[in-house]
């Protein structure tokens, strides 16, 4: 038996799909199939049960203890690995990170760049997602560090805060809205919206906001990424609030007006996030160590 098989076993049982398990390990699904009903073969047990009617599938009791003892082998050998790492005295291995669009796209470069020159045996796995799915990969193992925004404190989660930036309004240029240095909550009573979908943080946190001061604006349409929503105001479908990095090239180009929001509210908080049960690995904290230092000179 093979610590790909246990890996295999242990993605299956935390994605609970076939299909992501394959992704993950680079197999196709049959393969995972194969691999299942080869280890309960080998025990003479049956680890994994499907659940009737839904595309879902549950841990025996053999199963729990099968998961919870490779769990246990599977971290031992990371820390052997890490272990044999650190005699070298270099940073080297992989990190996994798992970060919003809004970041991603438009902080993160210039991070992931730098920690490249200064870790050149080093690697950086990097991947878009929404907040809701960065936490339950963070949870479940499949990517060591998350980055999202309005980080919340959960069980099982570490939060390292980062600074953050401010919400501005965004318009076309030609928008009555686009002549002013700053506008207040109230301006924005009535205005048609272009919104990012209920479940993004930074829409709760606007939806809030707004409703703190009694202003009610008219949804035209949601979205649930950022670049969308840009062109959207491009074209004129309504305003926006995002988070202002993300406007920067927008705004020097002209396509876009960006109008500074008075309220102090405005503020997007941001934060790494990792498993408060699992031990970093040496590069993963020197990617944390270069995050939090690069946004300290900002």
């Amino acid at each position: 038996m093979q610590l790909e098989t246990l890996k295999i076993f242990c993605d299956l049982v935390e994605t609970r799909s076939f299909s992501q398990a394959a992704e993950r390990n680079l197999v196709t699904q049959s393969a995972v199939s194969q691999q299942v009903r080869a280890l309960e073969e080998k025990f003479r047990r049956r680890l994994l049960e499907r659940v009737r009617g839904r595309r879902d599938i549950r841990l025996t009791e053999a199963g729990e203890v099968f998961y919870e003892e490779s769990r246990k082998v599977l971290a031992a050998y990371e820390n052997l690995e890490e272990r044999m790492r650190s005699l070298t005295g270099s940073v080297s291995g992989t990190v996994r990170v798992a970060t919003v669009y809004s970041v991603g796209l438009h902080e993160l470069p210039p991070v992931v760049r730098r920690f490249m020159t200064l870790f050149p045996e080093a690697k950086i796995d990097l991947e878009y997602s929404r907040t809701t799915r960065i936490v339950r990969d963070v949870l479940n193992g499949a990517v060591d560090l998350g980055i999202v925004a309005y980080p919340e404190k959960k069980r099982g989660l570490e939060v390292v805060p980062l600074q953050g930036d401010r919400l501005v309004l965004i318009c076309p240029p030609g928008h009555p809205l686009a002549k002013k240095r700053t506008v207040s909550a109230k301006d924005l009573d009535g205005e048609g919206f272009i919104l990012f979908e209920r479940d993004i943080p930074t829409r709760r946190a606007t939806d809030r906001i707004l409703r703190s001061y009694g202003v009610s604006v008219r949804r035209v349409v949601e979205f649930d990424n950022i670049e969308t929503i840009k062109r959207a105001v491009e074209v004129g479908m309504g305003l926006a609030i995002v988070p202002r990095p993300s406007v920067l090239d927008e705004q020097r180009s002209g396509q876009l007006a960006v109008v500074a929001l008075a309220e102090p509210e405005w503020k997007r908080s941001v934060g790494i996030i990792y498993r408060s049960d699992r031990a970093l690995s040496t590069v993963a904290k020197k990617f944390i160590e270069l995050l939090v230092a690069e946004q300290g000179a900002k």
